[in-house]
């Protein structure tokens, strides 16, 4: 059973007084939208990875559920190795699952599709073409005329602040330029949903809030669905309409926070009193499963020292 804590857009977290619990068997769980049919719906249930075989293998997921609205951005965090990158590789089709159910927009995920675009933190350009030639790579696929995959290019490179690097190659452009042709590059082709890896975890301090910011805005213009992986609790609560948090491994869901943001995300958010209380309640929920997930022996003796104990709340001096 997972926990779902929506913060209030005026109101801070006062205990469980704001906690409500939310399961996969809810009847609308999973369920599309009423009205129009939107695209880019993604329906996680249940899921199980395990890899290796059933005696010596080892269960990565299990028992996974989280569902992203069409036009929602939602994040993944969680402990190392909680399986956070696994879920999102059966979304991109990259793993199978062992059980569960996963679809998107009511299709069973077997393959990887044009539908879904992802966005790795290696940058993963050719680095034989230049910057508009990697972004029209997808559409020249698709069979898209030269003179239109151009002018589409050049449109997207133009929101990303890229025009004038249309004819670099990759090995001439900074870290964050990369990864912004990289976004580019899988929006290009106008996916129901875009699946994100650590995409900004190679970067600077400085580069990575600057290019929160550019995706963000970016987003904003396209409004397709988004599932974003990270360890960063401030580029989850700064991105994200909910954030599920994962457990240590096998990694289910321990927790569901809805976002007290509105949007547009604006940088002085980030020092609000609505913004530091998600920031802490994340902070505990993860730090009490990377405990866990560093074993008995680290949560005894091993963070004991310099007359503090050391626990899922923090440090406390000893009296």
């Amino acid at each position: 059973m997972n926990m779902r804590i929506p913060f209030g857009l005026d109101e801070a977290p006062l205990g469980d007084g704001l906690l409500r619990r939310a399961t996969p068997q809810s009847p609308d769980f999973g369920q599309a939208p009423s009205g129009d049919a939107e695209k880019g719906h993604v329906v996680v249930d249940s899921l199980k990875v395990r890899f290796g075989g059933p005696k010596d293998g080892t269960v990565a997921v299990d028992g996974v559920s989280i569902d992203v609205e069409p036009g929602e951005f939602v994040s993944i965090i969680g402990p190392s190795g909680c399986g956070k990158s696994t879920v999102l590789n059966v979304i991109a089709g990259f793993t199978p699952a062992s059980a569960g159910r996963v679809e998107v927009d009511g299709k069973p995920i077997d393959k990887p599709g044009i539908d879904r675009g992802v966005v790795f933190q290696q940058y993963s350009l050719f680095p034989w073409l230049t910057v508009r030639k990697n972004v029209e790579f997808g559409l020249k696929t698709q069979g898209m005329p030269r003179a239109q995959r151009e002018a589409v290019a050049r449109t997207f490179l133009g929101l990303a602040g890229l025009l004038a690097f249309e004819n670099h190659y990759p090995d001439q452009l900074s870290g964050g330029m990369k990864q912004r042709v990289g976004i580019v590059r899988a929006l290009v082709t106008s996916p129901q949903v875009l699946l994100m890896d650590e995409p900004f975890g190679a970067l600077d301090a400085q580069t990575r809030v600057v290019m929160q910011e550019i995706l963000t805005n970016m987003w904003q213009r396209q409004r397709i669905s988004v599932l974003f992986v990270t360890h960063d609790i401030d580029e989850a609560i700064f991105l994200s309409d909910r954030v599920y948090v994962m457990t240590a491994r096998p990694g289910r869901i321990k927790a569901e926070l809805v976002m007290p943001l509105a949007r547009p995300r604006l940088p002085e958010m980030t020092t609000s009193p609505a913004f530091l209380a998600v920031r802490q309640e994340l902070q505990r929920l993860i730090r009490e499963e990377s405990l866990k997930s560093m074993g008995a022996e680290i949560q005894g003796d091993g963070l004991q020292g310099l007359s503090m104990d050391i626990g899922a709340d923090g440090p406390r001096d000893k009296l």
